[in-house]
């Protein structure tokens, strides 16, 4: 039997201890739904005793109908004193023959039985980690199997093209078929080489989204990097202080900025350090930057040319090339009102990337900082409903990449060999197979016999 109520956070601790001191042999009990503070809580018992404490909990001799939920006043089994309202359901008996189940086990029965495929899959695995709207968006999208059906088609194509290839080699000869369907294999393979390789490369937008956008936070020293990572995730995460060098290690939040996931961190300034410890936090620093998709350049306001060029080369001294970037230009508070020019130039772009005044000790400029920000954020992860749907997992891109390469062997060994051309097609449907747990060869042969009705 089982009992399960709804209780609020009181009642909760004290059937926690009430039901802990009645449980024996093999009736036991448990929160289901999770630790910490709340309004509902579920307790769930099993076991033999479980109708007995119902019946206490509850101070009434009969139980209510089976599997049926019911409003009941919960109350103190020795003092009779009521603790709380909640709703009991109980489960009279088990089933002989059952198990709890594996983790992922249902889901695993359903790709199994040809419910959904890997891509949907990993798409449920990706909806119940999102933590963002953007990423919800894209798992959603997945799980209800577009990206399934987008390489299902491809692979599809890939069948027709092997079937009507190896049909061409097996039974040319006895004019069952017209030397124009070699024309249409390469036609075929041609399209899907060009639509596959635009799927490959979107930036990595499915990615981005799905791991975290990896924003560094890079300037000189005593700048305010540390304060800026605090601004923006609002609690003091990294240490803040007027000696230069203070960071020496990476310092790593995770953030939601405009429902995009965002892995921003906090590097050492950059400089030539002399101390031992600050040159490896100076060396990490650059490492991250050379690894980042965006970065946040910090530069003094007070220390910095107030026209373009200068601007544009004192970020360029600090971000690799080609590397998204914003630029921040921090302490404008101590620049008073005289910010027109440092304004100007930064509104004028190339070379300036885009870029903001900020202060971090005041917070003014922080919400121009976030529209920039999520404008990058944007243009990396794209819109996660637009267009058709982008690779998730390095896994999509390394077999798509094997396939890709399998579609251009097919170039080079077609005019020379078909049989080793065919072999590419099936090497490239192998591949597309394995991203969604689909291979099979009775396909091909399904096909060569519908369009050819070969031996009639």
């Amino acid at each position: 039997m089982a009992l399960r109520g709804a209780l609020s956070a009181a009642g909760r601790r004290w059937a926690q201890q009430r039901l802990c001191c009645t449980a024996r042999g093999d009736t036991i009990f448990a929160v289901s739904s999770g630790h910490g503070r709340c309004g509902v809580a579920v307790i769930r018992t099993s076991g033999p005793g479980s109708r007995g404490a119902l019946r206490s909990l509850t101070g009434r001799p009969e139980l209510p109908p089976p599997r049926v939920l019911a409003l009941r006043r919960i109350r103190d089994p020795a003092t009779a004193e009521p603790l709380d309202r909640g709703l009991v359901v109980w489960f009279p008996g088990r089933l002989p023959g059952l198990r709890p189940a594996e983790p992922g086990e249902f889901t695993r029965r359903a790709f199994h039985r040809g419910k959904l495929d890997l891509t949907a899959a990993e798409g449920l695995g990706d909806l119940i980690h999102a933590e963002t709207e953007a990423q919800r968006r894209q798992a959603l999208r997945q799980m209800e199997g577009e990206l399934g059906r987008l390489y299902q088609r491809w692979s599809e194509t890939l069948t027709q093209a092997l079937a009507h290839l190896e049909a061409y080699i097996d039974f040319s000869e006895d004019d069952n078929v017209e030397e124009e369907v070699l024309s249409q294999v390469d036609a075929a393979v041609r399209a899907l080489e060009q639509e596959l390789g635009a799927h490959l490369q979107d930036g990595r937008r499915g990615e981005l989204l799905r791991g975290g956008v990896r924003a560094v936070i890079a300037g000189p020293p005593n700048v305010g990097k540390s304060s800026l990572l605090n601004l923006l995730c609002r609690r003091p995460a990294a240490i803040v202080s007027p000696v230069a060098g203070t960071t020496r290690d990476v310092v790593e939040v995770s953030l939601n900025v405009t429902g995009y996931p965002v892995v921003l961190s906090d590097t050492a300034g950059l400089r030539d350090a002399t101390d031992p410890v600050e040159r490896e936090g100076v060396s990490r620093a650059r490492d991250r930057l050379q690894r980042a998709d965006l970065v946040l350049a910090v530069l003094d306001a007070t220390a910095v040319p107030a026209e373009p060029a200068g601007l544009g080369a004192a970020v360029g001294s600090l971000v690799p090339p080609a590397a998204p970037c914003i630029l921040v230009l921090n302490k404008a508070d101590l620049l008073g009102g005289d910010t027109g020019a440092l304004r100007a130039a930064c509104a004028r772009g190339p070379p300036v990337p885009p870029a903001t005044l900020l202060s971090c000790k005041t917070g003014d400029g922080i919400d121009r900082l976030l529209e920039l920000l999520g404008q990058q954020l944007a243009q990396l992860c794209g819109d996660p409903l637009a267009g058709s749907p982008s690779l998730t997992q390095s896994r999509h891109s390394q077999h798509l990449g094997d396939c890709a390469a399998a579609l251009a062997r097919y170039g080079r060994h077609r005019a020379r060999d078909l049989g080793l051309a065919a072999e590419q097609l099936r090497l490239a449907r192998r591949h597309l197979g394995r991203i969604t747990g689909h291979v099979g060869a009775e396909d091909v042969l399904d096909i060569i016999f519908r369009d050819f009705c070969v031996g009639k």
